[in-house]
């Protein structure tokens, strides 16, 4: 294991072994959120190659995105009782499993148990969790950078690797775009074996910013108990529902509806399948800088009235859309605002998570909530797939999140000002 001599090599240069893992973190969480995002791109090749229709191809789509978020707070507590690093292998080792059997699918029942349960289940081994869990135990200080960072590295996977899997599978077919997935699936698993450990205590170490004499964490308990009793005390709380609600409507305006509609809905109106792929791309660069800057600015402003502008934009974005005539200019200002909201809601979501419900039951805590996102996630997917199946059109799917996302700026400021943070779990 390279972790121990590297600790102590940087530790000689006053660098922190925590970045380390913060950056084999990112890895794992960039190449997972490819294989999120990867049907995205893959409809349309789908549809084209087997005759599905987009109401069966969303349905799929549907299953992993909601399995993605129900397996959230499960994995947090495998996370706890298993380690980090099991877990991460095991959730690369079932989706690039997934991914290399559907090379060989002609049935839509086929893509539904691989693209929807396995790759679902697996992606929801660690889900956003994983990234709160690392933020939370390895920083005190700069947590919400960290988060910010992690939180960057999953959407931002999603939306940049769209324009290349888009050009080869034109140029090669969907299976060659699926073979670079696993490729790279396979080299975050071997960094995940060689660098991560699951706290800084396996190396001697205490977190970023921790203070001498913090007392070491209690041992885990068993899974099902731990997750549903986070669940039982956090339900008892204001807090948890207003977050539930706001992040179901984040993934309702997200992942479940631009990932995997947009590039069918700019087809619509006769923009070319890899320029809006392109839009896709310019939006994951702009969402790196707008995540990262969420993560800066939560460690520094009240995370209720961040949230309450992240919403209101990305609404008013949304509702812009069908006003850009789908030109080139007018996508690309969409792209740009949308893209600088993308999921810039993760950190102060988590921060939030964190300062009322307590550090480590945070990641419990928080996979409940993001159970909420995918939910939202699998709701828009396949709403939006029967919007365009039966009704001939996406626009009344994307007038719908707007509205939702107006109204979860008008929830966030509920939450009160910061109390005495809830025990939860036992």
């Amino acid at each position: 294991m390279l972790s121990a001599p590297l600790a102590a090599a940087l530790g000689r240069r006053d660098i922190h072994y925590g970045w380390v893992v913060v950056g084999v973190t990112f890895l794992s969480m960039l190449v997972s959120a490819g294989a999120v995002g990867a049907p995205g791109v893959l409809l349309l090749p789908l549809q084209r190659e087997f005759g599905w229709d987009t109401a069966d191809i969303s349905t799929a789509m549907a299953i992993r995105l909601l399995l993605f978020g129900l397996m959230g707070p499960f994995a947090a507590a495998m996370i706890n009782r298993f380690g980090v690093r099991r877990m991460v292998l095991s959730s690369l080792a079932l989706v690039g499993g997934g991914l290399l059997a559907s090379l060989g699918m002609r049935e839509v029942w086929q893509l539904i148990v691989l693209w929807g349960f396995v790759v679902g289940f697996g992606t929801g081994l660690t889900a956003m969790v994983l990234g709160a869990t690392v933020a939370t135990r390895w920083f005190v200080s700069r947590r919400g950078l960290v988060i910010g960072l992690l939180t960057a590295s999953s959407a931002t996977g999603q939306l940049v690797f769209m324009p290349l899997l888009s050009m080869l599978t034109a140029a090669y077919g969907w299976r060659t775009a699926i073979l670079l997935l696993c490729g790279l699936i396979a080299v975050a698993a071997l960094a995940m074996l060689a660098l991560m450990r699951d706290r800084p205590a396996d190396l001697g170490l205490s977190a970023v910013g921790e203070t001498a004499g913090t007392p070491p964490p209690a041992a885990a308990g068993a899974i099902l108990p731990a997750a549903l009793g986070a669940l039982r005390d956090a339900a008892a709380t204001r807090t948890f529902w207003i977050l539930f609600a706001t992040f179901f409507i984040c993934g309702a305006s997200t992942n479940g509806l631009i990932q995997t509609h947009l590039i069918p809905l700019c087809v619509d109106f006769s923009v070319p399948e890899v320029q809006a792929a392109g839009l896709l791309a310019l939006m994951g660069i702009f969402d790196f800088v707008g995540t990262v800057g969420s993560g800066w600015l939560s460690d520094r402003y009240d995370n209720r009235w961040l949230l309450f502008w992240y919403y209101g934009l990305r609404g008013l974005s949304l509702l812009y859309l069908p006003y850009s005539e789908f030109t080139l200019y007018g996508l690309s200002v969409f792209a740009v605002f949308y893209g600088l909201d993308w999921i810039a809601t993760v950190p102060p979501t988590v921060r939030l998570t964190a300062e009322r419900f307590g550090r480590e039951r945070a990641n419990l805590v928080f996979g409940w909530i993001f159970a909420g996102h995918q939910l939202g996630a699998a709701v828009a997917a396949f709403g939006a797939g029967l919007s365009r199946t039966a009704l001939q059109s996406y626009l009344p799917a994307f007038a719908a999140a707007g509205a939702l996302c107006l109204l979860a700026a008008l929830l966030v400021p509920m939450l009160g000002r910061r109390g005495k943070p809830a025990v939860v779990g036992g």
